[in-house]
């Protein structure tokens, strides 16, 4: 697989809590110039790298490999309300995000409170008005059976996408996790690997074993450093 078949499938990501626009506004650039899927930005960004996006990228259209703009909800820590989960999505929607990528509230999964989870992301996925949802289920803080139903609950929610990690609770994404993911998410959901992924190599394995997409800013960085 070429470098730029697998840049193609990054949401190139920069959600630092001191990410500033000039920051933002070079995500955008690095984007459009290697062909990313997306810039997955905090939403407080959404509204000015949509303008920018469209400006730069000029007539550029869906089909013709349009970077989307990508956003985060409930994000890094899943346990804001769900009202306040939605809000943020509507939010972000009119704003211009393309995709949305939303967090999880592990504390419900600790209390086995899978239909609850599942009403949300269902609640979250109404709010997105037709753009593409992510859950994010942290795998790093979660046993093996937890991961298992909640593949269950992201299927069954009608979410287009699992996701492993905000990269901000102690791990990331693992060939383990992803392989798991794949055996057990139904088919119709696709899987993105984040946090922690650090080489084009190990992008390479991640989409061999199933992920859809990855969520990472190092492959452009290597780009960058190396050429």
């Amino acid at each position: 697989m070429d470098r730029k078949e697998i840049l193609s499938k990054v949401d190139h990501t920069l959600l630092s809590q001191g990410a500033t626009w000039e920051q933002i506004k070079s995500i955008c650039d690095d984007g459009v110039k290697y062909g990313t899927a997306s810039v997955c930005i905090p939403a407080s960004y959404v509204k000015k790298a949509a303008e920018y996006l469209a400006v730069i990228q000029g007539g550029c259209d869906e089909k013709e490999g349009r970077v989307k703009v990508c956003t985060v909800i409930g994000f890094p820590n899943g346990y804001s309300t769900t009202e306040t989960k939605v809000f943020e999505t509507k939010n972000a929607v009119e704003n211009g995000a393309d995709e949305i990528d939303m967090v999880i509230n592990v504390g419900w999964v600790k209390d086995g409170l899978y239909r609850d989870i599942e009403n949300e992301i269902k609640e979250i996925k109404a709010a997105c008005d037709g753009r593409v949802l992510k859950v994010i289920i942290e795998t790093c803080l979660l046993d093996q059976d937890e991961k298992i139903a909640l593949c269950k609950a992201v299927t069954d929610a009608g979410a287009d996408y699992i996701k492993t990690s905000t990269g901000f609770a102690g791990g990331g994404a693992t060939f383990e996790d992803v392989k798991l993911m794949r055996e057990n998410v139904g088919k119709e959901v696709k899987i993105k690997a984040a946090g922690g992924i650090s080489s084009f190599e190990d992008a390479e394995k991640f989409i061999e074993l199933g992920a859809d997409r990855l969520g990472t800013s190092r492959l452009v960085k290597i780009l960058k450093t190396n050429g």
